[in-house]
């Protein structure tokens, strides 16, 4: 027995598991092989009885085929001007086009939110690479 990091006795040393092959990649689990030879060669005839339920007003049905015809969007481009955005003093007016964007309809607030995020990103890498110009400038002088 080894100990774990939370002070605990466990069978394994820390990183080592005691299946370090894993399940083979693509392996399929046994329930999954089992549901799908049980609807093997049944899906037209359910999914066809999935569409007249829905065609007969069973809101459940309907939900489920509305589900498959237009999935739930997970994202979109956005295209709206964006100020020049080359130095950290640059995101208060970067920021606030994104905010006015939203405001005007024109971004959900969900992706407002989601460009902002971008925009911090860039504002944190520029930041980042003007601290190191300015240790290395403090380095020179200090040789």
């Amino acid at each position: 027995m080894t100990e774990t990091t939370n002070g605990k006795q466990g069978r394994f040393k820390p990183g080592q598991s005691g299946n370090p092959a894993g399940r083979p990649p693509g392996a399929r689990h046994k329930t999954t092989l089992a549901i799908e030879a049980l609807l093997d060669g049944e899906a037209e005839a359910l999914t066809r009885k999935a569409i007249e339920m829905a065609l007969a007003g069973d809101v459940t049905a309907i939900r489920l085929c509305m589900e498959r015809v237009a999935p739930p969007r997970k994202g979109r481009t956005v295209d709206f001007p964006l100020p020049a955005f080359e130095k950290v003093e640059d995101t208060v007016t970067t920021i606030g086009a994104v905010l006015q964007a939203v405001s005007e309809g024109r971004l959900t607030p969900e992706e407002g939110a989601a460009v902002a995020g971008l925009i911090e990103m860039k504002r944190k890498s520029i930041e980042t690479v003007e601290l190191e110009a300015r240790l290395a400038a403090l380095e020179e002088r200090s040789k």
